[in-house]
């Protein structure tokens, strides 16, 4: 069953007088527990297209089906409603409070979903525990390492049972070793049943995916299953 449908999707922006058309016509699907990787050099339009997948932009043209809802039509309201029950956001630069502790940052979803605070905190634990990180509940930001913020940052994402894991470029900021912890991972949550979408530069990276798509100037380019899928190995 797919869990997304893109059909002959396109966005351009005015700047001044310029046209800019970042997407063409992109027509795409992906199954439900699926493990995607978007690649493409800069300009190639992946960027754009992660952010209409997150429901964080709209197309200029073409339809949007995501869970059997048209969003690509949907008011912003409507869109944030979209992005706090269906996808889990997972970014480069980890988007944890400062002040927070690690608990406080997974439970924030909750809080616009209306779970009471009891609850919030035992679904957030769960989860923190899930990725490894049960004894650093307390634990804010500055005191954790970059590879523990990025598994905060997952544990979020997660927080919400979403159906969707969206990942923009989540070992960008990661030394390799770290980096191959993150992927192993992302490669156990998908084992769970969760569909996954990782947006990447990085060869290796996108080689832990099943299915590598890969963008030209607003087109697809190819989309070709993963042969030879790389494991995460940590030493």
């Amino acid at each position: 069953m797919a869990v997304i449908e893109l059909k002959d999707i396109s966005r351009k922006y005015q700047i001044g007088t310029e046209v800019i058309h970042a997407l063409r016509s992109v027509t795409l699907s992906i199954e439900k527990g699926e493990y995607v990787a978007l690649m493409g050099p800069s300009g190639s339009g992946k960027s754009t297209l992660m952010n209409i997948l997150g429901c964080l932009d709209t197309p200029s043209g073409g339809e949007y089906i995501l869970n059997n809802n048209l969003v690509s039509t949907m008011k912003d309201n409507e869109l944030a409603e979209i992005r706090n029950h269906e996808i889990g956001f997972v970014f480069q630069t980890f988007n944890l409070i400062p002040r927070s502790t690690a608990l406080d940052n997974v439970a924030l979803p909750l809080v616009y979903a209306g779970f009471s605070r009891t609850n919030r905190n035992e679904r957030a634990t769960k989860v923190l525990t899930e990725v490894g990180l049960g004894d650093r509940v307390t634990h804010k930001p500055n005191e954790l390492s970059g590879g523990q913020r990025q598994r905060v940052a997952i544990a979020r994402a997660l927080v919400n049972n979403p159906s969707i894991i969206l990942a923009d470029e989540p070992t960008g900021n990661l030394d390799s070793k770290t980096s191959e912890e993150i992927m192993s991972l992302f490669e156990v949550i998908h084992q769970r049943g969760n569909t996954i979408i990782v947006v990447t530069h990085e060869e290796d990276i996108a080689q832990h995916a099943h299915r590598i798509v890969r963008l030209k100037d607003g087109l697809v380019e190819s989309d070709l299953v993963n042969t030879n899928i790389r494991k995460a190995v940590v030493a």
